[in-house]
């Protein structure tokens, strides 16, 4: 499971990486789904990197809002599976 995690991690700030700089090159972007969608399925360490480091959306305040809402949901779907399986 660590070894899934740490490769979705480093698929999802890699992509980051590459819609800079592709922003930077006025090239054909990765749309922000693709982005929400690698945050959601466990990418959400190296999506933070990635807006960090490279400065990627910072200016965005809707897409740092979705990104914080779908961090807020993968801890509540932490809580409650560990609930369910505490019960």
């Amino acid at each position: 499971m660590l070894y899934l995690l740490l490769f979705i991690n480093l698929i999802t700030f890699t992509t980051f990486a590459l819609d800079k700089w592709k922003a930077v090159k006025h090239k054909r972007r990765i749309s922000e789904l693709s982005l929400y969608i690698m945050t959601f399925l466990g990418g959400t360490l190296g999506a933070i990197l990635g807006i960090l480091i490279f400065r990627h959306k910072i200016s965005k305040k809707s897409f740092l809002l979705k990104i914080g809402l779908i961090i807020l949901l993968q801890i509540l779907i932490i809580i409650f599976i560990k609930l369910k399986i505490k019960n």
